[in-house]
């Protein structure tokens, strides 16, 4: 029951938030400098009468809702936003919904990729290094970890394209498919995993970096502790002392900053996305706002916003799973 009542009280914190949030959204990109319905008719400007754009340009207005006052067009977006419609994109001149779909897809594929190279890779180099504690192999991952932690990921992008690109001609710069490439089947497949390469690359060197430090760090607190000291000595195999009682036991401080890493990740692309030209949300989160596009913009934003939101919610329930003794309405 207690737990029930703990995540019925969580959802109705993140309905709040959510709505408080989309508020601030709203009203900040509203203000932003920029005609919406110029962008969308383009040129017609130039090419028709004075009197007849201006006729289109109220016609345009007024089916896009931009004539009303400012809360009546929250209200209008915020209860079609609910119902699924996310608004008529200006840029695309399509439904938001049609054109988001691919897309969105295409980050959820790029983040999964680099959240399975990030743990494969950190969480068995941050129990080797917490076990072999100022060891050279030690010393010699930390310096690299805290170099690829520090380093911006647009620097680790241009380092890579250098590298793998130009000097070493092995992954394509940008895209997401070869021109003329059919999008299924293995051969299909097999190319997008070759378009994903550096890009996944550039977004995991980070992630291994600071979650390599922080599973070193919570092993080495859990290794100094009295009952790891009583399972040696009882003659336990050191794999199981390990992996099977310390490392459960550092999970709680590793679980809060991979949940924390993970909705990063996804508003982080944003940055690598642009750089490799890769047909996801946060490429088309950049170019809705160099093309004053809201109705793109907000929806991506309310899309990051909800993600953080759940996160939260998300990370609670984890502790409960690797600690029983963690309770949910304490």
């Amino acid at each position: 029951m207690g737990k029930g009542k703990y995540l019925l009280k969580r959802f109705i914190y993140i309905i709040f938030v959510f709505f408080i949030i989309s508020i601030l959204m709203f009203f900040i990109y509203k203000s932003m400098p920029g005609d919406p319905v110029d962008a969308m008719l383009g040129s017609l400007r130039t090419s028709m009468r004075p009197d007849a754009y201006q006729e289109l340009y109220d016609r345009t207005a007024e089916q896009l809702g931009v004539n009303q006052p400012l809360p009546v067009q929250y209200f209008a977006w915020m209860s079609n936003m609910l119902t699924g419609n996310f608004g008529y994109s200006t840029q695309y001149q399509r439904p938001v919904i049609d054109v988001i779909g691919s897309p969105m897809l295409n980050t959820i594929l790029l983040n999964l990729l680099t959240m399975i190279v990030v743990f494969v890779i950190s969480v068995p180099l941050g129990i080797l290094t917490a076990v072999r504690k100022n060891g050279v192999f030690d010393k010699a991952v930390q310096v690299v970890t805290i170099i690829g932690y520090s380093i911006p990921s647009f620097i680790i992008a241009l380092l890579a394209i250098f590298a793998f690109a130009v000097k070493i001609p092995i992954f394509p710069i940008s895209g997401v498919r070869s021109p003329g490439m059919d999008a299924g089947g293995l051969q299909g497949t097999l190319d997008m995993l070759w378009h994903m390469a550096l890009p996944v690359l550039v977004m995991s060197v980070s992630g291994i970096g600071g979650i390599t430090r922080y599973v070193r760090a919570a092993m080495i607190d859990v290794l100094r502790m009295d009952y790891i000291k009583t399972a040696r000595a009882k003659g336990l195999r050191e794999k199981t002392v390990i992996y099977v009682h310390a490392f459960r036991n550092a999970l709680i401080p590793v679980v809060t900053i991979t949940t924390w890493w993970i909705i990063g990740l996804f508003g982080g692309s944003v940055v690598i996305e642009s750089v490799f030209l890769w047909n996801g949300l946060g490429k088309m989160l950049i170019d809705g706002l160099m093309n004053r596009d809201f109705s793109i913009v907000l929806t991506m934003q309310m899309f990051y916003v909800l993600l953080s939101l759940a996160g939260n919610v998300i990370m609670d329930i984890a502790y409960t799973l690797v600690d029983p003794r963690v309770r949910l309405e304490n």
